[in-house]
């Protein structure tokens, strides 16, 4: 356990320490902070002044991407891709990009015949997790706490679990960043496209952007609604047979389906009771009213489905919701301090629990890397 808790606590670290060498207090488009008239401090409105993580965080992000990328065996899903990889190196590239998610099947096809390793492909896709979550971290306000908010299970679960859609997500999230330094729509179609390519499912975020961008909401509508028909028809129009035999008729089961779906919910609550005080510009309270809402309808859902693995994986694109809602929670305290100790003490509590009492935790313990094991390919 100890290699997760040292992560942790990396970034917990700066999380508590707030602002500290560490950091530079800029604007968004990159000036110097300014003092608001008639005082010597800078403005404490969220989105004037980005306090950016700085080397700190960056080189925290490289050990994340290491960490991930370099593990060995460490994941349920571990056997499944190297099943993958294996059979990458047979055929042409066309038979394997043809088996599905086609920029993940590229990778593996590429790396295998060029006499490489799984791992490998690991350290592409956790490069790409660590770029889209760095990105979007670089847009809160305090983006070390978000790191914190994401270590327990965005990057210890998810990238160290679920390659394919763990830099789905990473993509998506750097998406997100983009939107949220005044992308349109169809700059953000283009990072959903890409996140498809290695997980389909990517393209249920779309539709979640309704009624963000800067348009009449009649022509958002409109052609949200074209760039989801097009991408469902590249994308998942010929695997919905496989997708519903797998997961709804196999009647799939997640175990800690119920609590995911939770911290999902609980975020949702919280944004609705205090989103006044996070600083959110406008862009930013359509974004993660709309994360919000899906978030509280995915509760009744997972109630009524047959197959919380569905549920599931599908809710893993709203954890950005999380990171932006919990990430800003001590804007919500009189005292800034006491708000970070909460931060950082639910984020340990979530990682204490999921190690020692989830019931997958047996596959990620002990933490193992290709450097020190004897037995990699």
């Amino acid at each position: 356990m100890l290699p997760y808790w040292l992560l942790f606590f990396y970034f917990a670290l700066g999380g508590l320490l707030g602002r500290s060498a560490f950091r530079a207090a800029v604007p968004v488009n990159g000036n110097a902070a300014m003092p608001e008239a008639g005082g010597n401090e800078p403005s404490a409105a969220p989105r004037a002044h980005l306090r950016r993580g700085g080397v700190g965080l960056l080189f925290g992000m490289l050990l994340v991407a290491l960490m991930v990328g370099l593990r060995y065996r460490v994941g349920a899903d571990w056997q499944t891709y190297e099943a993958i990889f294996s059979r990458a190196d047979l055929g042409s590239f066309g038979s394997s990009i043809s088996r599905g998610d086609w920029g993940y099947q590229l990778v593996n096809a590429l790396i295998a015949k060029s006499g490489g390793a799984v791992w490998q492909v690991n350290l592409v896709c956790s490069s790409l997790f660590a770029w889209g979550l760095w990105r979007f971290a670089e847009r809160q306000p305090d983006p070390w706490l978000v790191i914190v908010v994401a270590v327990p299970y965005l990057i210890v679960v998810v990238a160290m679990g679920y390659s394919r859609q763990a830099a789905a997500l990473g993509i998506l999230m750097a998406g997100l960043a983009a939107v949220l330094r005044g992308s349109e729509i169809f700059r953000f179609a283009l990072y959903v496209l890409v996140a498809a390519l290695f997980h389909r499912t990517a393209i249920v975020l779309l539709p979640l952007m309704g009624f963000v961008f800067p348009r009449s909401r009649a022509s958002n509508v409109l052609l949200l609604l074209a760039l989801s028909i097009s991408l469902y028809t590249v994308f998942l129009q010929d695997s919905v047979e496989v997708l519903r035999t797998n997961y709804v008729d196999a009647r799939y089961s997640s175990q800690g389906a119920g609590i995911r779906v939770a911290q999902v919910a609980l975020a949702a609550i919280i944004y609705f009771a205090a989103r006044r005080r996070f600083g959110f510009d406008e862009v930013e309270r359509r974004i993660w009213r709309n994360f919000a809402v899906v978030g509280l309808l995915m509760v009744p859902v997972l109630a009524l489905t047959p197959s919380s693995t569905a549920v599931d994986r599908i809710s893993l694109y709203l954890f950005p919701l999380q990171l932006a809602v919990i990430g800003r929670l001590h804007l919500a305290f009189r005292r800034e301090a006491l708000g970070r100790l909460v931060v950082v003490g639910y984020s340990a509590a979530v990682l204490f629990v999921w190690l020692n009492f989830a019931v997958h935790a047996q596959f990620w313990l002990p933490y193992r890397n290709v450097v020190t094991s004897d037995r990699v390919r």
